[in-house]
């Protein structure tokens, strides 16, 4: 819950909010639902594997720094993306399938359940957008532009 309550404060104290406004919104999601473990000591195993979904967060860093720093060797880069691929999938979008696979299927559908649940979906479709954006951007970037020649998604973190 720190990380992301510390994350929150970094993009608002440094007025990213409005271009961040979505991953204001995740982290809210977040620490509600770490802070709904913490109290009622339920589900710890499955925060622990919630945290494992950071790891990627390295690979992205790594992959925006990269490209924020115009590195003029893009085997780097390009050797980053595919190791950003593989490590997207390990660590955020199997942990997080797997869990919201185990809640539809073996928690209770009322109180904290419920509430856990209908996190779990919203934090996986936001998990998907993020991965289809890094597809667009790295992989297709023919996909990206607009009818216009701008950017669909305009100046999101992952296309930048």
């Amino acid at each position: 819950a720190g990380y992301f309550i510390h994350d929150s404060l970094d993009i608002i104290f440094n007025h990213q909010s409005r271009s961040s406004w979505e991953y204001l919104v995740h982290h809210a999601m977040a620490i509600s639902a770490f802070v709904s473990l913490i109290i009622t000591g339920r589900f710890l195993v499955a925060a622990m594997l919630l945290l494992l979904v950071e790891v990627s967060n390295i690979f992205l860093t790594v992959r925006m720094l990269l490209k924020m720093s115009n590195v003029p060797s893009p085997a780097l880069y390009e050797a980053n993306k595919y190791v950003n691929l593989v490590m997207y999938f390990i660590f955020r979008l199997a942990p997080q399938s797997y869990l919201t696979w185990y809640f539809l299927r073996y928690v209770e559908v009322q109180g904290q359940g419920a509430f856990l649940t209908t996190n779990l979906l919203l934090l996986d479709a936001m998990i998907l957008m993020y991965f289809s954006r890094l597809l667009r951007s790295d992989f297709f970037p023919s996909l990206r532009k607009g009818s216009a020649g701008r950017d669909v998604d305009g100046e999101k973190f992952l296309i930048d």
